[in-house]
This record gives structure tokens, C-alpha cells and sequence, in this order.
């Protein structure tokens, strides 16, 4: 090979060249290959091993060293890391020139000089890193999560997964009537809503138990207007079951789960949940059969009322402009009126919601609710509910009661502040004395059946209500004011504001100084209104307090002052005074801090403003002198 290039050279040629040579045709190959050839002196083979390989890959050398701590500096490092309590390297390396020789004076240790010095040598990181394997020993593994078998079989579905199901995809929940004690036994309300129409089921079941979940689901999957299609449900262990899995398995039923802790993903039921349930039941505690009986009842009217006379909104559109979100929604509507849109539902099912609308009379529906609502309250109250009679309810009477229920504020039985979280009693509690209205002289108002839920009156506020307090105060004081005004109409409000307080010491402070002048302001315009001149504001001091600028506390002791800057000039202001502070008792306070401080910042000014005129000065003699020494 008669050629000058290196072997570098020549590879890095050979890189060039070699992803063309394997792109290019065989007669541009053989133009390449000669190219190469000329360039490289390659004998022809050896050209085409070469642009046929792989290019050569640097493998890094590692530079091999010998430990500096055998195994017998670890091990007598290990017993010193056990005697001091297993502690981290930083404080075992602070340690060990205290616990090493102990153990050697008590004979419980003794090492050669040699393991000695690597010993108290070692690095906080040297200890750390010798100490991996014990430490990793010792410590214990933490137990895996073990995920219950029905959990990993049911997916998750988050509230972003629907996109727009068709009827039959519903959200599944229970409402625990427990009142204000989670404990024991008590009713439960297992509430299904729809996501496309919004319609809604709930039934009781008297224990949370995953048996009575499965049988109440069947119940109420006979009564829809639609087929069951999907079912979403909450982690509780009374849904995430093998008995809820195997039905809705057998029954073609798509079961998923929210995310844990995630109530968001199952926004529609927990709506329902309040709109509807809390709506008709309120926050009492119902247990027993016979409370879950008169709960069946209610919820049989109560679910072809909401379904079928309650419109509500659907969100169409949602649209984020930063922190505020725009929301768009579809004109409200009954759930029976978007399934009748509906296009998957079949014709049959269309026909029979609309031969139930037309028999449907709501005002019975709504007086029979609050018949069973007076019930259910009376047995939640301990107190002998209505007994049952065979005649039917009078609805006449109902229907007239309706023009005045108003009068009576919340009018339905169950409910009750009492009975509510604490996080929602801070509600007002409206006495109904306070709402009762005279009656019209036309229309006589008619007390309906079924009383109102006892409440108590409204506490009178401790405090006024907020901005009250100052026009309160200035109330009683008024008329002294306005005729102060109208013998000077110019006085200023200032003047006004510190006669009153010397004539009523104590009762007005700097709060209420802007409630007067916004008072006095509006009393000027209706004086001008009346035809009242108001002169240019004058104003009077009423104190002897000396006017212009206060005088110089430092003035007798300043010289002083200065000379002792003079001698000290880098000590602080703090240090001065409380230096004079002991030269003269009681004459200077710390409130006089900051005023020396301005004195002592302009001193060292002009301090440094001398000095300058000093060195100025002393530069003629300076260049005289520098120029005298360059002759010499």
C-alpha cells in the first residue's frame, strides 16, 4: 500500500464512503471501489471487506485498582457500626475516634496498627459504601400490595370514558341513611341514573351486604324502560364482588370501577345523589323493616315523578378560557323526553313511556310523597306515625293547599337542619313565624294535611352585620354634627371628628374617622341642593401640640456624639445610644433609633466629603513630589 494516510485516516474515509457504497448500484459501486482504492492504496479485497463491514466501535478501557480496605478493615468496621447502634456513616465516622479506643481500653476490641489507620482514615462515603451489604440485609422488604382477584377483573372507566353512551350505560351507588352515627344497622338507598336521559331508580335495602346489592339490581333492571347495557360502580366491597361479576356477566352487562378516592368519575350518580335522594329523604337515620318499606313506597311514586315531570339540564359543551370554563348545556328536559329522541330506543319501549306519561297524574304522585314523607319523618322523630285508613287521601284538600304552601317555607316533612352533616348546618335556620303573610282577602289560605318539620327560630346576630358597625356608632352622635354643619358648613370633618372624641372620650377610635367624612360629604351635596353655600374647608386645632418641625432631640449632646464617631468611626447608631443612654439616664429611648441613624449616615457623608477635599488638596504637593523624584 504506497499511500500517506494513516490507519486513522483511512477509517474515517471508510465511514464516509461505506453508506453510499451500500446504497449504490453495482456499476456506481465499482466507480466507488476504485475511488477508494487510489485514495486508500487498499488492495481490491481488502477495499470490499472493508466497505462491506461494520464500522469499528471504541470499547472504553477500564482502569483497574486495587482496594485499599480488605476484608479484615470491613469486618472490624462492621463490629464498630453494631456497637454504635447501627448509625448512618456521618456519624460513625465522627464516632470513631471516640468508640475505637474505648473498646480497646475495655479489651472488647483489638486491631493491628495497620487496620487501625485505615479504620480511623476512612471517608463518611467509604463507610457508606462498605456498609451496603449489611444494611441491605437488614432491611426489611416491604409486603406487596396485594390487589383482591375481583378487583383486577373489573376495569376502571374514568368520567372522560363515556363519550356519549347510549340509554341503558348507568352509574351505580349507595346513600347511607345513618343520620349523624355511622354504626350499626340502617337503610340504604341503591341509586342507578342513566347517563344519556338522566333517568333514575333508587330502592332500600336494610343492610349493606353484596347478596341484597345483586337481588335489588335485578329488581330494578326488570322496571327499565331500556336494556342494561354497562354498569359503573364505586370501589366499595359490596359492588367489587364475584357475586356482581358473575351477574353481570350472565346478563351481558359491561361492569367497570372508578378510580379509587376518585368521586369525580362518578359525577352524574353523586348528583342524583343529592338532587334526588337527600332531596326526598333528608339526612335522618331510617333503620328496620318497616322504614325500608315505607322508603319502597316513596320511591315507587317518586320514580315516575322525577322521571316523567322533573326537566333537568345535560352539559353540551365545555370550552377553558385559563380559569374560567365556559359551559354550555342543552334546553332542560325530562329523561322521558330524551329517551323518546332517543334513536336506539325501539319503537315498543317508546310506546309504553308514552302510555304511562299519559295516565300519569303528578299532583297525585307529589301528595302521595309527602303522605309517606310525614310517615317516614314521624318514625325517624321516635313518634307515632299517622295510622293507615282506607280512605283515599284528599286530594282536593292538597291541591288547595298549594297556593299558600309557600307561607310556610321548606314544607317538606324529612326535612331538617337538625338532622344534617355539620359541614351543612351553618345554614340559616328560618323561623316560619317570621314567613307567615298576612292572608289575601280573596283566597283563604287552607293548612295542609301534613305539618310542616319543626325548626327553631333565628338566632339574633352577637354582632352587626358587616359595614354596620361604623354607621351604628356615629347614629346616636348625628344630629350634634349636623348642627355643627349648619352653623359652619366649611368646618372641615377632621375638626369635626376630634371634637367628638374629646367631648365622648373612648367611644370613637380612627375606624370610623372615614365614615364620618363620607357622611359629612353627603350632607354637603344636599346642603348645596338646598341652596347652602359651603365655603373653602377651614380647620382648627384643638390640641397645643407645637406646629412646623419638631426640634432636635440629639442637639445638646451632638458635639459629643461626633467626637466619639470621630474616635469610633465604625461603630453603630445602637452603639452610640446606648452609650449616651448610660452617660444620661432617662434622657434618650430606643424610639429614638431611627432619627440618630439619619444623624449618623449624614455625618459620615460629610465625614467622606472631607476626606476627599483633603486628598484633592494634597495633590499639587503629591505631583510636585512624584515629578522631583523622576528628575532625581
Amino acid at each position: 500500500m504506497k499511500t500517506k494516510m494513516t490507519h486513522a485516516m483511512r477509517m474515517e474515509l471508510a465511514n464516509a464512503v461505506r453508506d453510499r457504497y451500500a446504497a449504490a448500484t453495482t456499476k456506481d459501486k465499482r466507480r466507488i471501489l476504485e475511488e477508494f482504492i487510489a485514495a486508500t492504496g487498499y488492495h481490491e479485497k481488502s477495499a470490499i471487506r472493508v466497505l462491506n463491514s461494520h464500522p469499528e466501535r471504541k470499547h472504553r478501557q477500564t482502569r483497574q485498582r486495587l482496594s485499599l480496605y480488605d476484608e479484615a478493615a470491613r469486618a472490624a468496621l462492621i463490629v464498630l457500626w453494631e456497637a454504635s447502634d447501627r448509625v448512618c456513616g456521618k456519624r460513625l465516622k465522627a464516632l470513631l475516634p471516640i468508640l475505637l479506643p474505648a473498646l480497646e481500653r475495655n479489651g472488647h476490641l483489638k486491631l493491628e496498627e495497620e487496620i487501625r489507620h485505615k479504620i480511623l482514615s476512612m471517608s463518611a462515603a467509604t463507610i457508606d459504601r462498605l456498609l451496603q451489604m449489611p444494611r441491605r440485609t437488614m432491611r426489611t422488604k416491604k409486603k406487596p400490595r396485594v390487589v383482591p382477584e375481583p378487583r383486577r377483573r373489573i376495569k376502571m372507566r374514568t368520567f372522560a370514558d363515556w363519550n356519549e353512551p347510549l340509554p341503558g350505560s348507568m352509574e351505580m351507588d349507595l346513600v347511607a341513611h345513618c343520620g349523624e352515627a355511622n354504626r350499626g344497622s340502617y337503610v340504604h338507598s341503591l341509586v342507578l341514573t342513566d347517563i344519556a336521559s338522566g333517568w333514575t331508580e333508587a330502592a332500600p335495602i336494610v343492610a349493606r351486604e353484596g347478596t341484597l346489592v345483586v337481588e335489588t339490581l335485578e329488581r330494578i333492571r326488570m322496571g327499565l324502560p331500556f336494556a342494561l347495557r354497562a354498569l359503573d360502580v364505586d370501589n366499595g366491597s359490596e359492588f367489587v364482588n364475584n357475586r356482581l361479576i358473575e351477574y353481570c356477566l350472565g346478563h351481558g352487562i359491561e361492569l367497570t370501577r372508578s378510580r379509587p378516592y376518585r368521586k369525580n368519575d362518578q359525577a352524574w350518580i353523586e348528583q342524583k345523589n343529592g338532587a334526588v335522594v337527600r332531596k326526598l329523604l333528608g339526612y335522618r337515620r331510617f333503620e328496620g323493616l318497616a322504614a325500608a318499606r315505607a322508603i319502597t313506597r316513596l320511591y315507587g311514586a317518586s320514580r315516575l315523578f322525577v322521571n316523567f315531570f322533573q326537566p333537568s339540564f345535560k352539559l353540551a359543551a365545555k370550552q377553558r378560557d385559563g380559569a374560567k370554563v365556559a359551559k354550555r348545556y342543552h334546553p332542560p328536559q325530562t329523561p322521558c323526553e330524551r329517551l323518546l329522541q332517543a334513536e336506539a330506543m325501539p319503537m315498543a319501549a317508546k310506546n309504553k313511556l308514552r302510555e304511562i306519561a299519559g295516565d300519569l297524574d303528578p299532583l297525585k304522585l307529589l301528595e302521595e310523597m309527602r303522605a309517606v314523607q310525614a310517615y317516614l319523618a314521624a318514625l325517624a322523630d321516635g313518634e307515632t306515625p299517622p295510622p293507615a285508613t282506607s280512605e283515599p287521601p284528599n286530594l282536593a284538600a292538597f291541591v288547595a293547599s298549594l297556593s299558600s304552601a309557600w307561607h310556610a317555607g321548606e314544607i317538606r316533612p324529612t326535612f331538617s337542619i337538625e338532622a344534617k352533616p355539620r359541614y351543612l348546618r351553618s345554614l340559616q335556620k328560618v323561623s316560619i313565624q317570621t314567613l307567615i303573610a298576612s292572608p289575601s282577602p280573596t283566597l283563604k289560605p287552607v293548612i295542609p294535611p301534613t305539618p310542616p318539620a319543626t325548626m327553631q327560630e333565628k338566632p339574633k346576630p352577637v354582632y352587626a352585620e358587616p359595614g354596620q358597625a361604623r354607621v351604628q356608632a356615629l347614629r346616636m352622635v348625628w344630629p350634634i354634627v349636623c348642627r355643627r354643619l349648619e352653623e359652619f358648613p366649611n368646618i372641615n370633618a377632621t375638626q369635626l371628628f376630634e371634637e367628638l372624641c374629646v367631648q365622648f372620650p373612648g367611644r370613637f377610635t380612627r375606624k370610623q374617622y372615614k365614615t364620618l367624612v363620607r357622611r359629612v360629604n353627603l350632607w354637603r351635596q344636599a346642603a348645596r341642593a338646598r341652596g347652602v353655600v359651603v365655603g373653602p374647608k377651614t380647620y382648627r386645632r384643638l390640641n397645643d401640640k407645637p406646629r412646623g418641625r419638631r426640634p432636635d432631640i440629639f442637639k445638646d449632646h451632638w458635639e459629643e456624639m461626633a467626637r466619639c464617631l470621630e474616635e469610633r468611626p465604625d461603630q453603630t447608631a445602637l452603639e452610640l445610644l446606648v452609650e449616651f443612654q448610660v452617660r444620661y439616664p432617662g434622657r434618650y429611648s430606643l424610639h429614638q433609633l431611627h432619627t440618630l441613624q439619619k444623624r449618623v449616615r449624614a455625618w459620615r457623608q460629610q465625614a467622606v466629603q472631607r476626606l476627599i477635599g483633603e486628598v484633592s488638596s494634597l495633590a499639587p504637593y503629591v505631583a510636585s513630589d512624584s515629578a522631583r523624584l523622576a528628575s532625581g
